[in-house]
């Protein structure tokens, strides 16, 4: 009887969340309501509310799971090997091409902002972690050349998962490793 309960809880929060992203294609989080979240699942307001608190909860919850995801995806590299940061960016953008959908809507004006910086501040951790002992003489320039590259690369994925992901995740990590790396020198050839 508990697993049966487990499945219908896991599968009306899967409905709920999808119809969540479903809207934020069309519209803004503020202009979306708990009662077209219901009406786009099919399931009523009272079982809604059993799971969340408003579409703002329901929101938080889908960023937690990708962002749980990330730190986890982030934590399995030694960021001090470049062969790791490979292997770690081309890692990630796998997982963001698997879940696309979900990804590229969060990442969009209609989501609420806050998603796009908490994935910049997750990777500018793991990537200060990487830099500090290399640039450990100058801390701030080190903080600010890592803020330069995420926020270049998160414009950079979204508009990959904007374009249909038009490159593979191995073509866009050497895109986005070549250009972290070697800069606007890269280009000439």
């Amino acid at each position: 009887m508990t697993s049966k309960l487990d499945r219908r809880k896991k599968y009306t929060r899967m409905v709920l969340k999808n119809s969540l992203i479903t809207l934020l294609k069309e519209k803004k989080i503020s202009a979306i309501t708990v009662k077209e979240i219901c009406e786009q699942a099919d399931i009523n307001r009272s079982t809604f509310y059993s799971h969340y608190s408003d579409h703002y909860d329901l929101l938080n919850k889908i960023e937690e799971e990708i962002i749980e995801d990330m730190n986890k995806t982030l934590s399995e590299y030694n960021l001090t090997e470049e062969t790791a940061a490979l292997q770690m960016t081309e890692k990630l953008l796998d997982y963001l091409a698997a879940n696309s959908d979900v990804c590229q809507t969060l990442l969009s004006e209609h989501s609420d902002t806050s998603f796009q910086k908490r994935v910049m501040m997750i990777t500018h951790q793991f990537t200060m972690k990487s830099w500090m002992p290399i640039h450990n003489s100058n801390k701030k320039v080190s903080e600010y050349i890592s803020l330069f590259v995420v926020s270049g690369s998160i414009h950079v994925i979204k508009s990959w998962l904007d374009n249909g992901m038009d490159k593979s995740p191995k073509e866009m990590t050497e895109i986005i490793n070549n250009f972290t790396n070697k800069g606007l020198s890269s280009l000439r050839a």
